[in-house]
């Protein structure tokens, strides 16, 4: 694992995978803590892989009262490159982590498995606690191709078209908690990993919007999150 820089005033890193294993599927993880004297917030966190032929990868808005203090995901890399995180504050200030990825071909890899038939769309949510800090931790997994328009059939030798999710959006309760503008550098079946501050309420929902118009939902009780 490759660790970025700090952003200045709010302890945020990237963290990455410096050698990936698969192109296709490169962990990235986004750390935030500002200070609890600090009347600021993270508005915004968008991804960006420089090399990708569609270099901002999503861009995650924050809700207002979600204190979301991390962000897993896992996205394509084209090609050597440097992936950079950049964080907008209440303030307006923008502040930039990188790192650098050795990686190459992951924007046209063929999809792993078929996400064709009724599964698709098909969500997961998971919650967690991290047992040294005591926060809340949840996962949202959509099983979608998110097929980038790069991806050539291999018997046909056309081009699978570009079908990915481009909208997100997690609420817990009432509140929104996260929402994702999307693109094509995210894999194949996105997965948003995040920690957050409990609101009380009793159930998530997410909802999932692809470039198809397919819109997708679910809905989950709050749960005692395993360790």
């Amino acid at each position: 694992m490759t660790r970025g820089p700090v952003w200045p005033g709010t302890l945020s890193t990237i963290v990455t995978s410096r050698t990936a294993e698969d192109a296709a599927i490169v962990p990235v993880t986004v750390t935030s803590q500002l200070s609890p004297t600090d009347e600021r917030r993270i508005k915004s966190i968008t991804l960006v892989i420089d090399q990708n032929p569609a270099p901002v990868a999503a861009t995650f808005h924050i809700g207002p009262n979600a204190g979301v203090s991390s962000i897993s995901t896992r996205v394509r890399v084209d090609s050597y490159t440097n992936v950079h995180a950049v964080a907008e504050l209440t303030d307006g200030r923008l502040y930039v982590a990188s790192t650098y990825v050795k990686a190459s071909g992951g924007c046209s890899a063929p999809a792993a498995k078929s996400a064709d038939g009724p599964i698709i769309g098909e969500m997961k949510f998971r919650q967690f606690a991290q047992a040294e800090t005591g926060r809340s931790e949840a996962q949202l997994m959509v099983r979608h191709p998110n097929n980038s328009g790069l991806q050539m059939d291999q018997v046909t030798r056309l081009y699978t078209p570009i079908f990915f999710v481009r909208e997100l959006r997690i609420w817990q309760g009432g509140d929104l908690l996260l929402a994702m503008d999307g693109g094509i550098s995210i894999s194949e079946n996105p997965s948003i990993r995040f920690g957050y501050v409990s609101n009380g309420a009793n159930a998530f929902r997410a909802e999932a919007l692809d470039t198809d118009n397919h819109v997708f939902t679910g809905e989950w009780p709050v749960e005692t999150p395993r360790m």
